[in-house]
């Protein structure tokens, strides 16, 4: 088979317009970024529209992924081919992870979104504005502190980090300011990757530009010496934020490889952040197709949790329906096969993979949630091993299964997964309204624990003194009622990477709350997990080259 950069290349893409004009918009209202790539305005979003809304999650992810991008793009290909009119809504891929461990980020096989190469790569820029955007809040704090030390201003605490979208781990932290006087005040200071910035969710999050503007000068820069919290909007420099990030708000319109719309926009990682991309996005995809795709980072603990506490709790977004995507090689590691060996048949270890596939399930019904299983086919699956998948989803879990050939096959391939997603909605839709797992009024406490418990199956929850510093804050400041995104490692229900399956009673440890005024979430780092990622030994960027003008190795 084709590599996935070699289907790109092979795929005869339609012009912008077209692609706009298969989901109602007329060419003459979208800001075109080439033949193929398109800004989508604002005014296109209609919420009198409103079409099926379905999230793809998995269980809880290998080092290469699960694949829920493939099986997301591949629902939009099945649901055009059956005759629905379909878009996926993605995130962006980062660079960082790009040219770190897993290569593109744009679907694989004969299910991606195109351009693959620009839209992995610099795309329309968003990821760079709001880098640019982040990074100036930063150099303007610094200036105005500067500037105003000789008044006796000074803050007796800086939160504002700059970010950077390369894994680079030197970065996490430094000390700026050095040398001479006029290089600024000498500080500890340092760097998140971009995904993890605060204006990454608040652009994620945002209904509109007036609340884009509102979160924004909401940002809590750092605290005074006499403990008041100092914001971009004391900053006053809100404005300036906003043009930085003007086009960015814009969704981006792509294609597939089968030239269906998809809509693509925003970058938050679901370990760090909270995995989902653009409310904007998203509620633009709602009002222009019939059905809308989108995905949540991670595992279902992860992305999905988040996409429904935060997220669809702020939004009043429901999915009538949630897909969990599930591999033999995810479901063998999460029943102790040695990583070097899941690519090999190995039903016992398959079997004893599968209580983490339950316990995902069980927790999206929790919320409410009609759940069909995917199984994303490779060939190294054999059929004794799907039968017994199918046979534990059907018949022990009671949820509906199929499997998805979208990666070789495209559309024709996932023609039953669609039938099934579309039957499935049609005669068994989530329930509404969503079941929360905590309520706005819990403390900060309280939610996280119920997340951890609940969802994680921790025993328990310990927080460390810099984390009830935090909370006490947060509690002080009106913040209480901001949801939770607990940043925790993907590799496991716990915040231990290497406890696989589905590991329960164990300890949580908060060693730190980061305060997302502007975001309206509360940030629980759990764990050792780290918001600026490092490089591994043989980087992607290793395989990665120009040769005779094409991209190679971003596959």
């Amino acid at each position: 088979m084709k590599t996935d950069i070699e289907i790109a290349h092979s795929t005869e893409l339609k012009r912008i317009d077209e692609v706009a004009k298969q989901l109602g918009i007329d060419p003459e209202a979208i800001e075109h970024y080439g033949k193929h790539i398109a800004k989508l305005p604002l005014s296109l979003i209609d919420e009198k529209k409103k079409g099926k809304l379905i999230l793809v999650t998995a269980i809880t992810a290998t080092r290469a992924g699960i694949g829920k991008t493939t099986v997301s793009i591949g629902l939009a290909l099945g649901l055009n081919a059956i005759g629905k009119k379909a878009c996926v809504a993605l995130r962006e891929p980062s660079l960082g992870p790009c040219f770190g461990m897993k290569g593109g980020a744009a679907g694989g096989g004969y299910a991606q979104v195109l351009p693959m190469e620009r839209i992995n790569l610099h795309f329309t820029g968003d990821f760079h504005a709001i880098t640019s955007a982040h990074n100036m809040i930063a150099a303007l704090l610094d200036n105005y502190l500067y500037q105003h030390e000789k008044e006796g201003f000074g803050l007796r605490e800086i939160l504002w980090r700059r970010v950077l979208d390369v894994n680079d781990r030197s970065l996490r932290s430094i000390v700026t300011g050095l040398g001479p006087a006029t290089n600024g005040i000498t500080q500890q200071a340092g760097f998140d990757i971009t995904p993890a910035s605060e204006l990454m969710a608040i652009l994620c999050l945002a209904q509109d530009e007036a609340d884009l503007r509102r979160r924004i000068e909401n940002i809590l820069l750092g605290y005074t010496y006499d403990g008041k919290p100092f914001t971009v909007k004391d900053l006053g420099v809100a404005g300036a934020i906003m043009v930085l990030l003007k086009d960015a708000i814009q969704p981006n319109l792509v294609q597939t490889t089968e030239n269906t719309p998809a809509i693509v926009h925003g970058g938050p990682f679901a370990n760090i952040a909270h995995g989902c991309n653009s409310l904007i996005a998203t509620r633009m995809s709602l009002s222009h197709a019939d059905y809308t795709i989108t995905e949540a980072g991670f595992g279902a603990d992860l992305g999905a949790e988040k996409f429904y506490n935060i997220l669809c709790r702020k939004s009043g977004l429901e999915p009538d329906l949630t897909v969990i995507v599930a591999t033999a090689q995810g479901l063998k590691m999460h029943g102790g096969v040695e990583l070097d060996k899941i690519k090999e048949p190995n039903e016992e270890g398959l079997r004893h993979g599968l209580a983490n596939l339950d316990r995902h399930v069980h927790n999206l019904q929790g919320f409410g949630q009609s759940v069909v299983v995917v199984f994303n086919r490779f060939v190294t699956d054999t059929e004794e091993e799907m039968a017994l998948l199918r046979e534990h989803c059907e018949k022990e879990l009671g949820v509906p299964f199929v499997i998805n050939y979208a990666y070789t096959d495209g559309g024709e391939g996932a023609k039953e997964m669609a039938q099934l997603v579309v039957d499935t909605i049609d005669k068994n839709p989530s329930q509404k309204p969503l079941h929360f797992t905590y309520d706005d009024n819990d403390s900060i406490k309280t939610k996280i624990e119920k997340v951890a418990k609940t969802i994680y199956g921790a025993a328990s929850v310990t927080f460390a003194k810099p984390a009830l510093k935090r909370i006490k804050l947060a509690e002080e400041h009106g913040m209480a009622h901001f949801p939770v995104c607990i940043a925790k490692t993907q590799f496991s229900f716990s915040a231990d990477a290497k406890q696989y399956g589905a590991v329960s009673g164990f300890n949580i440890l908060i060693k730190d709350v980061v305060l997302n005024a502007g975001a309206e979430m509360i940030v629980a780092i759990a764990g050792d997990i780290l918001r600026m990622p490092g490089l591994p030994k043989d980087p992607q960027a290793n395989h990665i080259d120009y040769v005779d003008g094409e991209i190679i190795g971003l596959s």
